[in-house]
């Protein structure tokens, strides 16, 4: 199985320089809005992985697709890298300008474009953040249900076909985006889809850009399928003696075809850890965090079901949370849980791992993956969408600590060749990036990989688009 890219390579990579032409062009364009303040060029030379920030050589803020054409014209005339920036929330390198070059920022991209309630269809800029889109059409009776938990943009969210909490029942984003605006490698504007629920005319070039992680295209603008807002909405806990009760518990409900919106696996460091962060009081045990949505009745039963079966394998203290305030409080604690840990580990980054496997194969892959990181002696906590098989197993290691970084993804190396091997995934959502290269060649293999590189020459034949992630081109 190949290595994931180590620092040093990443250190050692050569940056192409920024043409003083070009970064005129680009202030003359822009003025004010082209910075090569250092400051904001480390802001966006680094995300939420454990590599070291690697700056582009200038920032440019974009307020419309127009725009964004404009700076990837004068990148393309003068073949500089063009890195897309969001949110900045990526977990796998996405950000890093590694051959240098000038990252797009699109989060002044906050337009609202046009909502169809009754298609059940918005289109969005790409800097609309998941949670400003929730709230701004709350008054239509719609919502939009993918949560990766990070407060993403949404275009970084279809870059990275990202998925998250209700993955279980409302599917990614793959199933979510219906149409994109793409400023392509040579500063052309395209537009894929349609809003339409289904299409049969020509490649499915939505699909391709879907995941491509800004190594295609820049996306500008996203349309998206929009869900009716559930008559009503439970949220459950259950305690667990063990992790292997709780995933067991969990592959029986999907194996029942239970239609459970959201189920979450805590382990009992990640429910110690928010419990120190948020002030829960939870048992520190293993637990699941549920969620269903339908109606009145139907939400009833699914909760008795789940009840029964949890109980058959030792799941204890069912609590319930049915008004708003107290689902909030439980999911926030859940969406916090990467910050908890690092926050009861000072000094440290957190290395993620983002494997997923067929459902059956679950329990297998995470009790092997636990008694090694027990074995390891490394701090660390499990989250994960169980529902769908995905789950993070994320270690913390001290900055700057070489020894106790390679343990670490020796340790997700080790993860990830099995799930490999139990024909699962290197990545459920976070994308591969840097930090999964090796891994994506183990598991696509070297003739899908050499098609996926004849696709991206295809398209950015000077290989600007965000180079030097999700694979070699040499």
């Amino acid at each position: 199985m190949n290595a994931p890219l180590t620092d040093a390579h990443l250190l050692n990579a050569p940056r192409r320089p920024l043409p003083e032409a070009a970064l005129a062009a680009l202030r003359a364009r822009f003025a004010e809005r082209c910075s090569t303040v250092a400051a904001v060029r480390e802001q966006h030379g680094r995300d939420e992985s454990p590599f070291p920030v690697t700056p582009p050589d200038a920032v440019v803020f974009c307020d419309s697709t127009d725009e964004v054409a404009a700076a990837v014209a004068i990148a393309a005339a003068h073949r500089v890298p063009v890195i897309a920036f969001g949110t900045g929330s990526s977990l796998e390198g996405h950000l890093l300008a590694v051959q240098g070059g000038i990252s797009v920022d699109v989060s002044r991209m906050t337009q609202i474009v046009r909502l169809n309630p009754e298609d059940l269809t918005v289109t969005v800029q790409a800097g609309v953040t998941r949670e400003q889109l929730n709230r701004e059409i709350r008054d239509s009776g719609l919502f939009f249900p993918i949560d990766p938990g990070a407060n993403a943009s949404l275009g970084g969210m279809a870059a990275t076909r990202a998925s998250g909490t209700n993955a279980v029942r409302y599917g990614t984003m793959r199933e979510n985006v219906l149409g994109l605006t793409v400023v392509t490698a040579s500063g052309e504007v395209v537009r894929t889809g349609t809003r339409a629920k289904k299409s049969s005319a020509g490649y499915d070039l939505t699909r391709l850009f879907v995941g491509s992680e800004g190594t295609l295209g820049v996306i500008t603008e996203v349309t998206l399928r929009l869900y009716p807002l559930p008559e009503a909405v439970s949220a459950a806990i259950c305690h667990f003696a063990s992790i292997d009760a709780a995933v067991n518990t969990t592959i029986q409900l999907t194996q029942m075809g239970v239609p459970i919106a959201r189920c979450e696996l805590l382990d009992v460091n990640a429910v110690r850890f928010v419990n120190a962060q948020s002030k829960l009081g939870l048992r520190e045990q293993p637990m699941l965090l549920m969620e269903f949505h339908g109606s009145q009745h139907g939400v009833k039963e699914q909760a008795e079901v789940v009840q029964a079966i949890a109980s058959e394998l030792g799941g204890e203290d069912f609590e319930w949370a049915s008004t708003p305030e107290e689902r909030t409080r439980l999911w926030t604690a859940r969406h916090k849980a990467y910050f908890a840990g690092m926050q009861a580990h000072p000094g440290c980054r957190t290395v993620t791992t983002d494997t997923c496997v067929p459902i059956s194969r679950l329990a297998e892959l995470l009790n092997v993956s636990v008694a090694e990181a027990d074995a390891s002696g490394l701090p660390y906590y499990i989250v994960g969408h169980v529902g769908d098989g995905n789950f993070h197993l994320a270690y913390l290691v001290k900055e700057g600590d070489a020894a106790q970084r390679a343990l670490a993804e020796r340790l997700s190396h080790q993860m990830v060749q099995r799930a490999i091997a139990l024909e699962g995934t290197c990545t459920g959502e976070h994308g591969i990036g840097l930090h999964k290269m090796g891994f994506l060649v183990d598991e696509a293999g070297a003739g899908a990989v050499a098609l996926m590189r004849s696709v991206k020459l295809a398209l950015d034949p000077h290989n600007i688009m965000n180079p030097g992630k999700i694979f070699s081109l040499s």
